[in-house]
C-alpha cells in the first residue's frame, strides 16, 4: 500500500472510512473485530476531533493498519489545524 500523508483529524477519519470500505467492512463488524461499539467508529470516521487515540489505534488494528510518522520534506508545509 502506497504511504498517505495526514495533516488533520478529518484527513484521518476519511483516509479511515475509505480503507475500511476498500476492505468490504461495515462499521458494525469492523468494531466487532477488536471489541468496540459501531457508534465509536461512526464517530472517528465523521466527529474524529473528539475520538480517543485508544478508539484510532483499535480501528487501525480492525483495518491492519498502523502509523509511520516522520520528519516533514518542506518546512513550508508546516501548517496549523
Amino acid at each position: 500500500m502506497k504511504s498517505q500523508t495526514v495533516r488533520t483529524p478529518m484527513q484521518l477519519a476519511r483516509l479511515l472510512n475509505g480503507k475500511r470500505k476498500e476492505k468490504g467492512l461495515s462499521q458494525k463488524r469492523a468494531a466487532a473485530k477488536v471489541g468496540m461499539a459501531p457508534k465509536t467508529i461512526s464517530a472517528l470516521e465523521n466527529h474524529p476531533e473528539g475520538s480517543s487515540i485508544e478508539s484510532l489505534f483499535k480501528l487501525l488494528s480492525a483495518l491492519d493498519l498502523e502509523i509511520v510518522l516522520q520528519l516533514k520534506l518542506h518546512v513550508e508545509d508546516r501548517e496549523l489545524w
